[in-house]
């Protein structure tokens, strides 16, 4: 079994920044994916960021150059750096993993593993 375990969340004020970490516990081995999604209030999921084992990235356009996600593999842990916050970005952020090999999916429907989720406020 796999446990999917998010943290950092909060409120900040428009421009300010969030570190968002994702920690793995179990049956970690074969993960090649790992990704951040977020739903706003009566908005769908959406992919914000992913992150291939080998340390490539892909991320929605609304965040690039702003987010960064990375992970930790010794520690089996994902991390996404929020910086230049706004309003927009307000959402319940979850993390997910997946044992797909391919290209970085932000499809939810590809992800196998996903967290309860962390509330980001961003207040204008």
């Amino acid at each position: 079994q796999v446990q999917v375990v998010e943290s950092g969340g909060g409120s900040v004020e428009a421009g300010g920044s969030l570190r968002l970490s994702c920690a793995l516990y179990g049956y970690t081995d074969n993960f090649y994916l790992m990704a951040w999604f977020r739903q706003a209030p009566g908005k769908e999921l959406e992919g914000v960021a992913g992150i291939a084992h080998d340390g490539r990235t892909r991320y929605q356009d609304s965040v690039k150059g702003r987010f960064t996600i990375s992970q930790d593999n010794g520690k089996n842990t994902l991390y996404l750096q929020m910086n230049s916050l706004k309003p927009d970005d307000t959402a319940m952020y979850y993390c997910a993993v997946a044992r797909a090999i391919g290209a970085i999916s932000l499809s939810a429907s590809t992800y196998d593993y996903w967290g309860l989720g962390t509330q980001v406020t961003v207040s204008s």
